[in-house]
């Protein structure tokens, strides 16, 4: 959920800071007091486009800050986390910060941590569902229509797709590998000639494993033979020889042993050093003996600066490493062996295709029963929500088309399909709002009141399954008045049992829904305009819905009508749950 949100600066805001809470947020007051501005730096905060014009006339920038908690630990966002080095503590906190120069610059940050605004809009989408009056985001997206579908039912088909998802990725490795041995001859014959040289280039380079590696450290000891030479001398001098380190340790050693009869624990210790004299004694002989092998060859050096030369060339083409290079003289000996022998591979790959075709049509078939089950489902439960809105005359289906294929693509019920990474089908949301109109698509319905209310029952049921943290409605509830009113704002609250909900509203039903009531007032002081956010109390609320329901002054039978909505309000709150 979105706890706190913090404004600088921005528009007519000079600086306010919004506690938000768990369930319904209802956010009241006249047009113009900075509602809409307050989910501009939302949508701002979470990877909207910016713009200078946002910037308080006379500030140098403005600044917008949102903490966020993410409360179920699978929450998408904790992937995107670990895929972009965001640090995430234990308690889901997420902070996003953003701040607009003056200049026109975007300057985002996540927990601190500067991030492009590309990062910023992926969290974004997985914190923030913000529906408008104009914007409907995912839902009139036809493209996302079948995700969405995927979602309502996500327990049934999320091993299905998994399983499909596998099968297919397989068949495009396959269906790639067979185009592209099966055509461009030419192409076939210059990749055969440059295989062929690379192959022989690191054939003939003898590579031996691990030698790069080897080479460096003997090299590094020619290198540096002086120094080495010169300082195991220096040790070994130091130890072995009259009045040097052994000797001395031998003359200790043997004081120890007259007296260790007497003590116990002088007897441990004169065996201690007893044990470490041998110890550096024969490390002595050691490095005596390392003084004996050592020889400098400049010759030997000459032949390392060659060879470490020639393999640091190759590993320019071929690889990183000398491993890196022999793993990739394998792969292109097998590809060679593919290309020269192209019939033969040909008619195996051909083979492997069929068969896996076999596999990712049973896939995509089971997929498609389990989409078909689930768009009824939908079907029959949008139906209901609509009915609730009174929409009762409004059709509402899911329209699951099979991808037009060609002659080579696998066939379905008779006809060529073509496979996508989603499947075999195309989901579309369709519906038609008066009897006798044809069913369209969700786009080509007339905006207004009754595409508010298509859009709310749509956003009832997936906001549940979006996995979202907030969903902030803009004045959806315009058009509408009345019983449909009332409906409405049964409805924008049943989403907040599931989802933190922000609403901006001007109908007096939907404020009194409200778990939480905040006022938005505009005030001009020293010519300068300013605006003020005041969470109300039940009092306040009371005088606050009257004001929405008369729009002028107050009185008691305007104050009885607000206490009676929030009345009505409690008793469906209580009712809920239970459903």
């Amino acid at each position: 959920m979105l706890a706190e949100l913090s404004i600088k600066d921005f528009a007519i805001i000079d600086q306010v800071q919004i506690h938000f809470r768990e369930g319904l947020t209802v956010l009241t007051g006249e047009t113009g007091a900075g509602k809409s501005i307050i989910i501009d730096a939302i949508q701002l905060l979470v990877g909207g486009r910016g713009s200078v014009e946002y910037v308080r006339h006379g500030a140098n920038r403005a600044d917008i800050q949102g903490l966020f908690y993410l409360d179920h630990p699978e929450h998408p966002a904790y992937e995107k986390a670990k895929q972009f080095g965001i640090d995430l503590d234990e308690d889901g906190m997420l902070v996003l910060q953003r701040s607009i120069t003056s200049q026109g610059k975007s300057i985002c940050r996540m927990n601190g941590k500067l991030v492009t605004l590309a990062i910023l809009k992926e969290f974004g989408q997985t914190l923030i569902d913000i529906h408008t009056q104009h914007e409907t985001q995912s839902l009139m997206d036809s493209d996302r229509h079948i995700d969405l579908l995927d979602l309502y039912d996500y327990s049934s088909m999320k091993q299905a797709k998994q399983e499909y998802h596998d099968v297919y990725q397989e068949y495009k490795k396959i269906q790639k590998r067979y185009e592209s041995l099966r055509d461009n001859e030419q192409e076939i014959v210059q990749r055969l000639d440059l295989l062929q040289f690379q192959l022989k280039e690191l054939e003939e380079a003898d590579l031996q494993e691990d030698e790069d590696v080897m080479l460096e450290e003997e090299r590094k000891i020619l290198v540096n033979y002086e120094k080495i030479y010169q300082n195991l001398n220096d040790a070994y001098q130091a130890l072995y020889g009259e009045q040097k380190g052994l000797d001395w340790l031998s003359h200790a050693m043997g004081s120890l042993e007259t007296i260790r009869s007497y003590d116990e624990d002088l007897a441990k210790k004169a065996e201690q050093l007893t044990n470490q004299y041998y110890v550096i004694e024969e490390l002595a002989f050691d490095i005596r003996n390392k003084l004996d092998e050592m020889e400098f060859d400049p010759n030997r050096l000459n032949e390392i600066e060659g060879r470490l030369n020639e393999l640091n060339r190759l590993k320019r083409k071929y690889g990183q490493t000398v491993q890196e290079m022999m793993e990739y003289a394998a792969a292109i000996e097998e590809e060679i062996d593919q290309l020269t022998n192209k019939d033969s591979h040909l008619q195996q790959l051909e083979h492997q295709l069929k068969e896996i075709r076999k596999d990712v049509l049973l896939e995509a078939e089971e997929l498609h029963k389990l989409r078909t089950k689930a768009a009824q489902k939908l079907k029959e439960e949008i139906s209901r929500e609509l009915n609730d809105l009174y929409l009762d005359k409004a059709q509402f289906d899911v329209d699951l088309t099979l991808l037009p294929g060609k002659d080579h693509d696998v066939e379905f019920a008779g006809q060529p399909v073509r496979l996508t990474e989603k499947g075999m089908e195309q989901v579309k949301f369709i519906l038609s709002t008066n009897p006798g109109e044809p069913l369209k698509e969700l786009q080509k319905i007339a905006s207004g009141g009754e595409l508010s209310r298509i859009m709310l029952a749509l956003k009832k049921i997936f906001a549940r399954h979006q996995g979202v943290t907030s969903v902030i409605f803009d004045e959806v509830d315009t058009g509408v008045s009345g019983r449909v009113a009332q409906a409405m704002a049964e409805k924008i609250y049943d989403i907040s049992i599931n989802s933190q909900v922000l609403c901006i509203t001007h109908l007096p039903q939907v404020a009194a829904m409200a778990d939480t009531h905040i006022r938005i007032e505009k005030h001009v002081h020293e010519n300068r305009t300013s605006t003020e956010v005041t969470e109300l109390n039940h009092d306040e609320k009371i005088e606050e819905i009257s004001r929405m329901i008369t729009g002028a002054e107050m009185t008691e039978t305007t104050k009885d009508h607000a206490r009676e909505l929030l009345d009505l309000a409690e008793k469906h709150k209580k009712v809920i749950p239970a459903n």
